[in-house]
């Protein structure tokens, strides 16, 4: 979809300024449902007349919460850390040192009301700092994720701001700006919303739910082992807001980067311009592949910001959306495995109650009736996961962290880090240098995905168990307050011998199928046609992505005795997304077993498969290599940096379009700037980055 539709799309809504997204009712938002840390923010009335002003640190102190609670209300606040508080002026003595901390942080709350950026009825109060107010450019805004979560949102003049997409540079006569002062403070405010500068909250309401922003507890199992207690670090959620077509569904914007949190550890909350653009890129890279991920809404630099990483960076504020962010480790938090050694932060003792009121709303449960819903809610995040990391697996993604406090309960890509798309396929390629035993290389995903989800049934297991002695119905609150030891034990066998023979099937023929363009679906396709493709690509040291594409434009004619050369020209074209050209030795033979009756059937039944192979083998692969390169652009130079990242996100927007002129001959010096920089963005780039690893640092 080009962006003019998009945007026609979005105009069918009467749209409003960020503070005026209405709220969903209060059965729809989580923290209405679930409980917050009781000790320290029981309420948002609470934490805004009292945390805010007299004791802030709670929110950025790292400290185990307390064994019931689902989530700590915590403000945004990007600032440097440790945190540098300067002494009086002029100097005095300071008799109570802790006080004068809490007064430091205080005046840097965003707790000071400020009025909205337009005359429309806001759902949320404004409130900013008086003493914080660093510099935020605007840099990146996904059209594509207003269009599907959020077009009701107005942003103003964003998109004049932030210039045409462009790769080239455009010469291009000044124009003068259509905008209003009201387009202006509209996208101000968005601006300074999903900085973190300003915050929308209703700590009291008469007319709708009270609000503040939070962030999740959960624990899980990192690198295979027991990590305890983890949490969001630098996430906080600020807003959610229902779909303007589906009451029912409801999105939660999440800001990533935005300050410490309680579960912080020793970590500053922040994160970098290098690690924002990638999330940025590739969850919207994702969803245009039909995999599915997390949304990415806007881009926020802090150029004033610095961020200690291996070297000196900027920090920048990412905003996602999703319909919930919960993943495994939410229920690892509450369920934890028994008699586990651990080299971490804590962990608290179980809490079956609040494992219970953790509960996702499934299809087919009848709820009014009480039926049980543990095992089925185990059953569907595995077969959502499922769907993923086959999604994943068809398309070469490899995400290098699998661990469970980073596996969704809806099966959506979540935290991007050091991911990577497959180039040159290596069926053991790990994407992920801090990754040295190989635990998430690319042969292993499904096997680590259907880890993460005996991680959920062991901390399912009580409730299932529960469920199943009392005839499949529904667990009432309280239900473990009473039960002995021997109890929860014979629960959590039972609950594991129930539900772990469910769990192992994991496919993605159907995909491989798409992607080469076959029709009919045959019990031998993997062993027969799938995996040999993949074993001669291993080999021949093939371009994945590339070798994929170019076959899409196979056509059975080439088969023929007498069109040996334009065979011949085909098989060069598929060995030009190779280091090494001097080898192919059995493609012909491929390619011999699979064109027969599979591809019969039809008058023009090579048009009709080509067609069908291409809207299903992308032309534009969000590579390593490009990342990499724009990154430096953006580093370099905001203002040029992000009309090219704009054009960057078009092309992975809209994946399967012929970019660079795919399909015509003319010598690339001999086109247009723009188009010569598409065709050199969808190829396979500099040999260096080849199994190139990234860094988990973000």
């Amino acid at each position: 979809m080009n962006a003019l539709r998009a945007r026609s799309i979005m105009a069918n809504f009467c749209k409003v300024p960020i503070s005026s997204l209405p709220l969903p009712p209060s059965s729809h938002i989580v923290t209405h449902n679930l409980t917050p840390d009781p000790l320290t923010t029981p309420s948002p009335a609470e934490f805004f007349s009292d945390v805010l002003p007299n004791k802030p640190s709670l929110q950025r102190r790292a400290r185990l919460l307390s064994k019931e609670a689902h989530f700590s209300y915590v403000n945004p606040m990007p600032l440097e850390f440790p945190y540098e508080i300067t002494p009086p002026d002029p100097p005095a003595v300071i008799e109570d040192k802790a006080g004068y901390i809490e007064q430091w942080l205080s005046e840097r709350e965003a707790r000071h009301p400020s009025p909205v950026s337009s005359q429309i009825q806001p759902s949320l109060n404004k409130y900013t700092s008086k003493l914080r107010d660093r510099k935020r450019e605007l840099i990146g805004l996904s059209e594509t994720c207003l269009r599907d979560c959020l077009p009701h949102l107005d942003v103003g003049d964003a998109f004049e701001v932030l210039g045409k997409p462009a790769l080239a540079p455009l010469i291009e006569e000044e124009v003068a700006s259509t905008s209003s002062p009201e387009a202006e403070a509209i996208r101000q405010e968005l601006v300074d919303v999903l900085s973190g500068h300003a915050v929308l909250m209703a700590p009291e309401s008469s007319s709708g739910p009270s609000f503040a922003p939070w962030s999740a507890r959960y624990s899980g199992h990192q690198f295979g082992v027991w990590a305890g207690q983890l949490g969001d670090g630098r996430a906080i959620s600020i807003h959610v807001t229902p779909h303007p077509e589906d009451a029912e569904t409801t999105y939660e914007l999440q800001l990533k980067g935005a300050g410490r949190t309680p579960f912080s550890r020793t970590a500053d909350g922040l994160a970098v311009l290098r690690s924002s653009i990638r999330e940025y890129l590739c969850s919207e890279a994702m969803h245009a592949l039909s995999i599915p991920t997390t949304r990415s809404l806007s881009l926020i630099s802090l150029p004033d910001l610095p961020v200690i990483r291996e070297r000196t960076e900027t920090a920048c504020i990412f905003t996602r959306v999703a319909e919930t962010f919960i993943r495994i480790g939410n229920f690892e938090a509450l369920s934890p495995p028994s008699n586990s050694f651990f080299l971490g932060g804590g962990q608290q003792d179980a809490d079956y109650e609040a494992l219970r009121q953790l509960v996702l709303k499934l299809e087919g449960i009848n709820w009014e009736a009480g039926d049980a819903w543990g095992k089925e809610l185990l059953f569907d995040v595995a077969r959502r996961n499922a769907r993923m990391v086959a999604a994943w697996q068809a398309y070469g993604f490899m995400h290098g962290v699998m661990n469970t406090d980073n596996i969704s309960i809806l099966g959506l890509t979540i935290d991007y880090g050091p991911y990577a798309f497959m180039d040159v396929f290596d069926s053991y390629h790990i994407c992920n240098h801090s990754d040295g035993e190989g635990r998430y290389a690319y042969k292993y995903q499904p096997n680590m995905i259907v880890y993460a989800c005996r991680a959920l049934l062991d901390a399912l297991s009580p409730l299932i168990g529960a469920e199943a002695a009392q005839g499949n119905k529904a667990v009432r609150p309280g239900w473990a307050s009473s039960a002995t030891p021997e109890t929860l034990v014979s629960w959590r066998t039972a609950g594991k011998d129930l539900s772990k023979v469910e769990m192992e099937q994991i496919k993605y023929g159907k995909l491989m199928r798409k992607r080469l363009g076959l029709r009919r679906q045959e019990k031998m396709d993997q062993r027969e046609i799938v995996q040999p493709l993949l074993d001669m690509m291993e080999a021949q040291q093939l371009d994945f992505h590339g070798t994929f594409r170019r076959l899409a434009f196979f056509h059975t004619g080439m088969m023929k005795e007498d069109n040996s050369d334009g065979l011949e020209v085909f098989i060069k074209g598929i060995l030009s997304g190779t280091p090494d050209r001097d080898r192919m030795d059995h493609g012909k033979t491929w390619l011999d077993n699979v064109h027969g009756e599979e591809w019969a059937g039809e008058a023009d039944f090579d048009s009709a498969r080509q067609d069908a192979a291409k809207s299903a083998n992308p032309r534009f692969v969000l590579r390593q290599w490009v990342l990499e390169e724009l990154i430096k652009k953006v580093e370099g130079d905001h203002e040029s940096g992000k009309c090219i990242m704009a054009k960057v996100m078009q092309m992975a927007c809209r994946p399967f379009e012929p970019w660079g002129a795919e399909g015509d001959d003319t010598p690339s010096d001999d086109l247009p700037a723009e188009i010569r920089e598409e065709r050199r963005l969808c190829g396979l780039g500099d040999k260096r980055f080849l199994g190139f690893q990234c860094s988990c640092s973000s």
